[in-house]
């Protein structure tokens, strides 16, 4: 009996994805394109919105033999391209069903270095953009009682670190917004559902140089622990495990000890200090 129970429980979990549409921001590379091919493994139907079209025509040949993918060239820094992207989108491909917003920059310079440009471009498209975007497939997933958002946060969005003030910033945004959204989603009975994901460094060019005690993560391995999140309705989606480790010293430790800890034991503090990101 326990057998076919279980049976009948993986089922469920596997058919999420099945048959649905699934829209994953900065979905041409990285985690999104893993991501992207997972969703399709799983028969989905995949809608990427990236700001390279070389990347997006060299994932879509990659990609288009498990299923179905619609890709747009979108900057999600533009409010208006994201208007006009998403009616295109409702109009050609219908409602979508799962919303990743995976899209992000960082720029790693101690903050009196930042243009106004460095910091504008980063709160729009990492802190901004994700609630636009949110914001225009929302309403059908209310309509139809389900869906699911997922928001790629980072651990930076709990601690604070060097030369990553701004891009901090936006993360801790991403996540205050995000975990008010689902308890709105919960407390309405929406039939929404919302993770956020709060990883550590990745191995992708993205930190490029970033160096620590702390070993990166894997890109394949966080991609399968978010589509695992997102089938098991996952509220909060963290990686490593010793994140949680360090939210539990932030609050038992006085900010003198933990900053003695996260700087000098674990060196977090000195990780982006040969960051040299993409070119």
């Amino acid at each position: 009996m326990q057998s076919i129970l279980r049976t009948k429980s993986i089922r469920k979990i596997m058919s999420r994805f099945k048959n649905k549409r699934v829209l994953i921001t900065g979905g041409a590379s990285g985690i999104g394109r893993i991501m992207g091919k997972l969703a399709l493994e799983k028969g989905a139907e995949l809608i990427i919105w990236d700001i390279n079209p070389q990347s997006i025509e060299e994932t879509v040949t990659e990609l288009q033999h498990l299923g179905k993918v619609t890709a747009y060239v979108v900057d999600i820094s533009d409010i208006d391209q994201i208007k006009t992207i998403a009616t295109k989108v409702k109009l050609e491909c219908g409602t979508v069903d799962i919303l990743i917003n995976n899209a992000g920059i960082v720029v790693g310079k101690y903050f009196d270095h930042h243009s106004t440009a460095d910091i504008k471009c980063t709160m729009d498209i990492n802190a901004s953009a994700p609630m636009y975007v949110t914001a225009e497939f929302l309403s059908q997933m209310i309509i139809q009682k389900s869906g699911h958002i997922c928001n790629i946060a980072s651990s930076a969005g709990f601690i604070s670190n060097p030369r990553m003030s701004v891009y901090a910033a936006s993360k801790w945004a991403v996540i205050g917004w995000s975990d008010s959204l689902r308890l709105e989603m919960k407390m309405r009975k929406t039939g929404v559902n919302v993770s956020t994901v709060t990883p550590y460094y990745i191995s992708t060019g993205m930190f490029a140089g970033v160096k620590s005690l702390i070993p990166l993560l894997k890109p394949d391995k966080v991609a399968i622990r978010i589509v695992n999140g997102i089938e098991r309705n996952r509220v909060l989606i963290s990686m490593p495990f010793s994140m949680h480790f360090i939210r539990i010293c932030q609050g038992l430790l006085s900010i003198q000890l933990f900053d003695w800890v996260a700087g000098s034991v674990l060196q977090i503090y000195k990780t982006m200090d040969h960051f040299t990101g993409r070119t």
